[in-house]
């Protein structure tokens, strides 16, 4: 290769000459190191011996591979050989200038920085800049996002549409209802698993005949209709027309053990997943300790993915929630050193759901001496049944003890979360919480999470690069 020495003798010439192979003669001084590659890369020490033995090689034989700078003299590769060129006493050197500025786009510059210094030996902490500084942070967040969503998510698979193969075990006379039920399950998607309940509200908004040779046997809310309901499902699920996941049980759980046939796809599937499980506490600045709490399992599926939103803890009580979950409850919140304990209670509008916001915050200051605490029912309400024109659910039970208060103050009438279309219900979680929390100090928070995804994107693919190739033994 030609060498591009420069003589210090040799008279600096005041504008740039373009020579016939590209390259173009500038003053030493004009160039400026880049200041990301500090931050990247080990700082220059024109002491170390290897730009010592540089600096002597450039005096003896010149400058053997120019410098590649921008247009306006930012260096994108050469760093050390500009050390050395200084150290060596030139004045003017040739370099590569390409078409783009520092300042136009410095996060294209730094990447175009990382790209002309991948082949350099680099320490692991070198590398992983150089991986964060590859990974678009929007993209790092987004995979977040979705690896949230994916873990949160049920396996589901299509509905099938029509009666197939089990016709004749349902009859056509039935086909009105089948079909109804399953374009409400389908609607309700996003939130399997769903329950018969909450199918049983839909379909009071435009019932269906259950059967269609009877003018008189339209969708109601009444008990009869509602076994119907749970008798479709039933065999709809056997059938294979509503897929078993659609509806679930949560008083029934199933453990499955997450295995692997072999070692080498469960390293496999740790590496793809590694950091993508990751939480901002994001409720870290609020002021107060804030707790979610939910009566009853059939509304988890709903209520998880806004705790998640915002990252506060949640609480199925299943009604009255036992001691456990009470006291874990206060631990949290000593732990936290907040000023106050906020709950926000979500609960059926019955007796017995009127009563557990007063009864879970009487047991916390009784039973654990917390006495600067707020009780909130975001859902559900009075006026909510009567915004949204909520259906009733059964008669209030007469044998609650709490039965006469209820009635004298609101009726007989009850209603059941499941009544909310599940958006409508977010949306009111969402807003309650939205009132009870200092929206700035929320706002920094996600913006920090975004910088920690970016992070640890950066610190995956680099684990990821240095594993890669390693031939591990099944």
């Amino acid at each position: 290769m030609q060498q591009h020495s420069t003589s210090t003798k040799s008279k600096p010439s005041t504008n740039a000459r373009k020579l016939k192979d590209d390259l173009v003669r500038l003053s030493i001084s004009k160039i400026t190191p880049s200041p990301e590659n500090d931050a990247i890369y080990r700082p220059i020490d024109i002491a170390s011996a290897d730009i010592q033995a540089l600096a002597s090689s450039i005096k003896e034989r010149g400058l053997l591979e120019p410098i590649v700078v921008t247009a306006d003299k930012y260096i994108i590769s050469g760093h050390r050989r500009h050390a050395a060129t200084k150290l060596a006493g030139l004045k003017e050197i040739y370099c590569r200038v390409l078409p783009i500025k520092r300042a136009d786009d410095i996060d294209g510059f730094v990447r175009l920085l990382r790209e002309h210094n991948r082949q350099r030996e680099k320490t692991n902490a070198e590398r992983l800049r150089e991986e964060i500084v590859g990974t678009s942070e929007e993209n790092a967040v987004a995979e977040l996002h979705y690896y949230r969503r994916e873990k949160a998510a049920v396996g589901v698979s299509s509905l099938k549409p029509g009666l197939g193969r089990v016709r004749c075990e349902i009859s056509a006379a039935k086909q009105q209802f089948i079909d109804k039920v399953v374009e409400i399950i389908e609607k309700l998607k996003p939130y399997w698993p769903t329950n018969d309940r909450a199918i049983h509200y839909r379909l009071l908004n435009a019932p269906p005949l259950r059967h269609a040779g009877k003018p008189q046997s339209r969708y109601q809310n009444d008990l009869a209709s509602y076994k119907d309901l749970t008798d479709i499902l039933t065999r709809a699920r056997l059938a294979g027309l509503i897929p078993m996941e659609a509806i679930g049980d949560e008083t029934r759980p199933v453990i499955i053990w997450d295995v692997h046939h072999t070692s080498r796809s469960f390293i496999d599937r740790e590496l793809g997943s590694m950091f993508r499980g990751y939480y901002r506490d994001l409720m870290q600045s609020q002021p107060n300790h804030i707790e979610l709490v939910g009566e009853k399992n059939t509304v988890l599926s709903i209520l998880r993915p806004i705790a998640a939103e915002y990252t506060i803890p949640l609480t199925i009580g299943r009604g009255f929630c036992s001691l456990p979950p009470r006291a874990a409850m206060a631990d949290r919140y000593l732990a936290s050193g907040k000023e106050k304990l906020v709950l926000l209670i979500v609960s059926d509008f019955d007796p017995e759901g009127e009563s557990i916001a007063e009864s879970f915050a009487r047991s916390m200051r009784d039973d654990f001496g917390i006495s600067t605490i707020h009780a909130i029912k975001a859902a559900l309400t009075q006026e909510q049944v009567k915004k949204f024109k909520l259906p009733p659910g059964m008669q209030a039970k007469k044998s609650s003890s709490r039965y006469k208060s209820f009635s004298q103050k609101y009726g007989d009438n009850v209603f059941e979360l499941e009544a909310l279309p599940p958006e409508t219900f977010q949306q009111i979680v969402r807003q309650t919480i939205e009132s009870v929390i200092d929206r700035e100090a929320l706002a920094f928070e996600i913006e920090a999470e975004r910088k920690d995804a970016h992070f640890l994107a950066g610190v995956r693919n680099t684990v990821n690069s240095v594993l890669r190739d390693i031939d591990f033994e099944e």
